[in-house]
């Protein structure tokens, strides 16, 4: 499997399984992160869920897709270790623990903790790293004993040419549906009782 093979399916998994549902959260009063996993052996997917914070705020994009794997039958649920963690949004200091905790030795996402903050208005990520770890943007070590995190932009840039206009579109397009679900829940956060809204 080819860099742009794997980016491609991550961008199809967002498009086609985690918008459907991350925009049915959205409309609910949730967050939009999102989350899926995949089976490295063939992309295929496992799980993909949504923020769920409206429920429970602990119920974070990649912590609900967990939750959501560990609900499937032991003989249907892959190792982690075979599988491939994807984020929509780079993952917070809850949702990094969470994915260690479950034994990932990977993940990937698109958008940055700069993104969240800064097109989404959601600066939480940053101001925990900063206030209870005392680390600045991308202060967090991204390849460690335990997992290797993957920027999709990233992956995007280091291609040839031809291949990367095409990413890069594919992510512009997905970044403005993105929008679109920020503008929704910015303007419905006030009527939801979600703590770091």
């Amino acid at each position: 499997m080819t860099d742009a093979e794997l980016l491609n399916r991550l961008l199809d998994v967002i498009e086609n399984d985690i918008v459907p549902l991350t925009q049915a959260g959205v409309d609910s009063g949730n967050k939009l992160f999102g989350a899926a996993i995949l089976r490295k052996s063939d992309l295929s997917l496992v799980i993909a869920e949504t923020n769920n914070e409206t429920e429970n705020p602990l119920w974070h994009g990649e912590v609900h897709a967990l939750k959501r794997f560990y609900e499937l039958p032991k003989s249907q649920r892959p190792d982690t270790k075979d599988c491939v963690f994807f984020a929509t949004h780079e993952p917070c200091s809850l949702c990094l623990s969470a994915i260690t905790w479950t034994g990932f030795d990977n993940f990937y996402y698109l958008f940055s903790h700069e993104d969240s903050r800064d097109s989404f208005a959601i600066p939480h990520d940053l101001e925990i790293l900063k206030e209870v770890f005392r680390l600045d943007p991308g202060g967090y070590k991204r390849e460690n004993a335990f997992w290797t995190a993957h920027a999709l932009r990233d992956m995007a840039n280091a291609m040839p040419e031809e291949e990367r206009d095409a990413a890069v579109k594919r992510i512009e397009a997905i970044s403005d549906k993105f929008n679109q679900l920020s503008d929704t829940y910015q303007a419905s956060k006030a009527d939801n009782d979600i703590p770091l809204n």
